[in-house]
């Protein structure tokens, strides 16, 4: 491919020799991207700032052996720069972008719909300034939909029975009603289903008149779903601060 430009998110990066880094990005057109920035630790680098995680930045790049080569980065949102001084933002902000890697396991495969709702998830928690929990479960909640696990938190995921149901299935990536819930299935508070619905949909409105408490239940339920889902937790969430 030679050189050829692409958009993407630092999903994180690790340090490589004394002045290089490997950094990990989701991209629009390539998908997962792993990449070498040279000479990025130095102090006189042109883009070595632009490169953290969270950065939302425009590329250029050249094809390596193994691992593609970074040769320039221009920052389109510096959403990492917005959440530095703010703990709660920043931690959720982690967990987003560990998320988005963790439903992306396989590299050079793209998926604009999840590069979309990256972005619009990190424009949320720093230029919109949603609270981070909300945002956080709102972009776990959808970016699972997008994969395809497709959380339900209307009708029956199993029968199709219209709600409102106040059993959620972890197998059934949703709720259940009375006649398909079977043993072990956590009973959910209708407040709290409707706010995962409403996080789901995109209804700011009504989840930011949620009560604190409803947010505790919701938060656990996507927890959950996520590490079913994905088969392991995902490491970031335990430092997010919760209301």
């Amino acid at each position: 491919m030679g050189l050829y430009r692409d958009s993407g998110v630092v999903l994180r990066s690790h340090l490589l020799g004394e002045a290089d880094k490997i950094v990990t990005l989701l991209t629009y057109d390539n998908g997962l991207l792993r990449a070498v920035a040279k000479g990025v630790r130095r102090t006189r680098s042109k883009f070595g700032a632009r490169l953290e995680p969270m950065s939302h930045v425009d590329l250029q790049l050249h094809t390596g052996r193994s691992l593609d080569i970074v040769t320039q980065a221009e920052a389109l949102h510096p959403f990492a720069q917005y959440v530095g001084a703010d703990y709660a933002r920043y931690t959720a902000g982690t967990a987003i972008v560990e998320t988005a890697m963790r439903l992306l396991p396989v590299e050079r495969e793209p998926s604009p719909a999840l590069y979309h709702l990256l972005v619009g998830g990190l424009h949320a928690l720093t230029v919109t300034r949603r609270e981070p929990g909300l945002v956080l479960d709102a972009f776990a909640l959808r970016s699972l939909a997008v994969a395809g696990y497709g959380p339900g938190f209307d009708s029956c995921t199993r029968c199709g029975a219209p709600g409102p149901h106040s059993a959620v299935a972890l197998d059934a990536g949703g709720v259940v009603c009375p006649l398909c819930r079977t043993p072990g299935v956590a009973h959910v508070p209708p407040e709290s289903v409707a706010l995962l619905g409403h996080l789901l949909s995109g209804d700011w409105e009504a989840a930011e008149a949620s009560e604190d408490w409803a947010r505790r239940r919701a938060s656990g339920v996507v927890t959950s779903l996520l590490q079913w889902h994905l088969e392991q937790g995902v490491r970031s969430l335990r430092l997010v601060e919760r209301p």
